[in-house]
């Protein structure tokens, strides 16, 4: 019986016996073949290991795309914790990503110069040899086995709760581990990578999107990295750091103090933050920003009830009403309105009202119409003495934004979820996921949006992100991390089922199983106790704010 395998811009495939996703790579004229990574098979991420046995579409990834990046990545992060398990004997705990590079230290001591050379030396030996990884389906009772041979023992107990079976493990010349998604299958494929020794863990970094053939240029920020030490050292000490850990918790019924916990924390945060503005007399602007799904809109009410207790009074003006008419909005490459440029704002009426109103003022704030894409007459503002000025939105860090106002008279604020749980020490679950979860959840229940529709968009929003906000997180005064530790836990209720409703048919369907495949290791925590005050109400709903 042949086989037929479907491509979306080439010409069908038929095999008269079963073949592997990389020998239908080399039947094919795809213009990448050097770039390719991993493959969708009917819309799930495989590796080009993956045996086709049936009629099948296939798609193949490439290390340029966000997906590809992904899974370029996990690969060479699986490659860097066995060859350090094989030549170092260290264990690492992969901790956070920043500039696209990722850190991790060591529950054993600094890593050392000693140890990032045998390390590095192994993994080029693994890319010159081609060594390959192989991934394999085993019984959940194998699978704990070796991982309990292999010292992981927080995977092994993670296994436990988890209970799926078979469980899908990679392999590389005999050491195993599990991850959220797709590796390429042999290390030739991904040469391209760098270690960097710093305060006393390593990062390791990948390509460049800008040249593939080069690494991503290191790039740290004191502040940054501050804000993730402090918050990884929260979470060890609550002993939370792991799905693992979170498991147990749930099991012996802490779930509504563990709530708690994580929303003093935000409180004694944002406390804080009021307590340093408050100090600042010269300040009269307050700028947020945040990519989306980040809890801007919650994060910006609850600043200002801070600043209330601190009898500081404060008006908002809301950017929304600031957009060119429609016939003035940029467009992006694709010929779409780009409504995330910063062109798409009036830059020169923001600024004029922005000085008016801090020399006391009154301005003519129009009101946006969405629909027709008109700015109509809206309302009249004026600030009464000593009030604070807020505005939030994407670009609220980009000082073209408010360039008519004095340095010293700004203080801004970065907000996202910077970091949090991983599922264990190898596998951290990525921050854009949960922002992603997030939308999908708000989008959803205030927008009528469908989860596929969401999950489709997310990549331009994503691209977005990285185009307007993220290069001018350094100019906050200070970074608020908006994730909560026991924010999956309560999310998976909600959006489990919004990603099962996903057809196989849809082109969101492989997103929606890898989201899933991560959900996998996250217990469930109900929303019942979770304050009406909460950044998490904004998505689920109930906030006290809307």
């Amino acid at each position: 019986m042949s086989i037929t395998i479907s491509f979306k811009d080439m010409k069908e495939i038929v095999s008269d016996f079963p073949i592997t996703a990389r020998d239908v790579l080399v039947r094919t004229d795809f213009p990448k073949k050097e770039m390719v990574v991993a493959c969708r098979v009917n819309r799930i991420q495989r590796p080009l290991s993956w045996n086709i046995d049936m009629n099948s579409t296939l798609e193949f990834i490439t290390y340029d795309t966000i997906e590809g990046a992904e899974v370029y990545i996990r690969t060479i992060c699986f490659m860097f914790t066995s060859a350090a398990t094989r030549v170092s004997g260290i264990r690492l705990h992969l901790r956070q990503s920043m500039n696209f590079s990722y850190f991790y230290d060591s529950p054993d001591g600094p890593v050392t110069d000693e140890h990032k050379k045998c390390i590095l030396a192994e993994m080029q030996r693994m890319v010159k040899e081609g060594v390959n990884l192989f991934r394999e389906e085993l019984s959940l009772d194998k699978a704990r086995a070796i991982m309990s041979a292999q010292g992981y023992i927080d995977k092994k107990r993670l296994l436990r709760w988890v209970n799926n079976d078979p469980v899908v493990l990679y392999r590389c010349e005999g050491i195993y581990d599990f991850f959220g998604g797709a590796l390429a299958d042999n290390a030739a494929i991904v040469p391209v990578f760098e270690l960097h020794l710093y305060k006393g863990g390593i990062f390791i970094s990948g390509p460049s999107f800008s040249d593939p053939s080069k690494t991503q240029p290191f790039k740290t920020s004191a502040k940054t990295f501050a804000l993730f030490q402090g918050y990884a050292k929260w979470l060890d000490n609550l002993k939370v750091a792991t799905m693992d850990n979170i498991h147990h918790l749930v099991a012996n019924g802490h779930s509504r103090d563990f709530i708690m916990i994580c929303e003093a924390l935000h409180t004694k945060t944002l406390s804080g933050i009021s307590a340093h503005i408050s100090d600042r007399p010269e300040v009269r602007l307050l700028c947020l920003a945040g990519p989306s799904s980040s809890g801007k809109t919650t994060t910006s009410r609850r600043v200002r009830v801070q600043l209330l207790a601190s009898c500081i009074n404060s008006a908002t003006l809301e950017l929304d009403n600031y957009f060119v008419e429609r016939s003035k909005t940029p467009k992006d490459h694709n010929g779409n309105f780009d409504f995330e440029a910063l062109e798409a704002l009036d830059l020169d009426l923001i600024n004029e009202h922005l000085a008016a109103l801090l020399e006391g003022k009154e301005v003519d704030v129009p009101k946006f119409d969405f629909i027709n894409g008109e700015r109509k007459k809206g309302h009249k503002l004026k600030l009464t003495d000593n009030q604070l000025l807020v505005i939030e939105g994407i670009h609220g860090l980009n000082d073209k934004l408010s360039e008519s106002v004095p340095q010293e008279n700004k203080y801004r604020i970065f907000i996202c979820p910077l970091t949090g749980a991983g599922i264990d020490m190898h596998n951290r679950i990525g921050t854009t996921d949960t922002r992603l979860l997030r939308r999908m959840l708000r989008d959803y229940r205030t927008r009528g949006h469908s989860p596929e529709a969401t999950l489709l968009q997310w990549p331009s929003v994503i691209k977005g992100s990285h185009r307007h906000i993220f290069p001018y997180q350094e100019n906050a005064d200070i970074l608020y991390n908006t994730s909560l530790a026991y924010e999956l836990p309560v999310l998976k209720g909600y959006v489990k089922p919004m990603l099962a409703s996903v057809k196989d048919d849809s082109p969101a369907y492989g997103e929606a199983q890898r989201l899933l495949s991560i959900l996998s290791f996250v217990p469930v925590i109900p929303s019942d106790d979770v304050p009406n005050t909460s950044i998490l109400r904004e998505f689920i709903g109930g906030s006290c704010f809307e």
